[in-house]
């Protein structure tokens, strides 16, 4: 487990760490709502390099981002309320292809998954910043 603390002024440091400790391709992003998942996951597709403008999926469930050499998803999973419904969106052919997989709400899927995966939890300490774990599975 290694931790970062970060302003949101430090996000490319943030995102740099990230990737550097993490050892899946698959990452859980665990905070409350409003603590910078979808803002840490905006920079993280800028730093793998894609052009495309990051948003949150609220509404679409899963974005996809395209670098030069990799395909990025981005799950917010917060509407899911049950296994099934991740089988109904193909939640196994996104994990299936080597593509990057960012998840937002990620406690369902955790419970079905048998990839490797990375856990970013976020939390905010009592001076406004960010605490960053990186924890990975195997």
């Amino acid at each position: 487990m290694t931790k970062l603390t970060y302003q949101l002024n430090q996000l490319d440091q943030a995102a740099t760490f990230v990737l550097k400790h993490s050892k899946a391709k698959l990452l859980f992003f665990e905070a409350e709502m409003g603590t910078g998942k979808t803002t840490l996951i905006k920079a993280l597709v800028k730093q793998l390099g894609s052009l495309d403008n990051a948003s949150s999926p609220t509404f679409s469930l899963v974005n996809t981002y395209k670098t030069k050499a990799e395909t990025i998803h981005h799950f917010d999973l917060y509407r899911i309320e049950a296994e099934d419904e991740l089988y109904d969106i193909g939640i196994e052919t996104y994990l299936d292809n080597n593509a990057y997989v960012f998840v937002e709400w990620p406690e369902l899927l955790k419970e079905i998954t048998n990839e490797d995966y990375t856990i970013i939890s976020i939390i905010l300490d009592e001076n406004l910043n960010r605490v960053l774990e990186v924890k990975n599975s195997n």
